[in-house]
């Protein structure tokens, strides 16, 4: 199972951490996990190459199977920026974790 856990501060999302492998299907078939991976990373993307904002630091582990993004501290603009670019991410993770809750932990704090 994939642990995905979104915390927010003020209304506004500052980190995002995904741990683990869906275990849908197998090593390089599993679409859930291609899905939510994929989900997950472009909005990194997004906040670093569509936004450019370059308070954004990415962890990564493969051998762990972890990924997380956390945003530091920003100005309005880039803050408005960011809070599309995640709300719109959470809100493909809600919706991957709503058809397959056998195999997406989401926590929201």
């Amino acid at each position: 199972m994939t642990s995905v856990k979104v915390k927010r501060e003020n209304g506004h999302i500052v980190s995002v951490e995904s741990d683990g492998h869906t275990d849908y299907g197998e090593e390089g078939e599993d679409i859930v996990c291609a899905a939510l991976s994929s989900v997950i990373q472009t909005a990194a993307l997004g906040l670093f190459r569509v936004a450019g904002i370059k308070e954004v630091r990415i962890e990564r582990n493969d051998a762990e199977s972890r990924f997380a993004i956390r945003v530091g501290s920003l100005g309005k603009t880039d803050r408005q920026n960011a809070d599309m670019i995640l709300e719109t991410m959470l809100a493909g993770v809600a919706d991957l974790h709503e058809g397959f809750s056998k195999f997406i932990k989401l926590e929201v704090i």
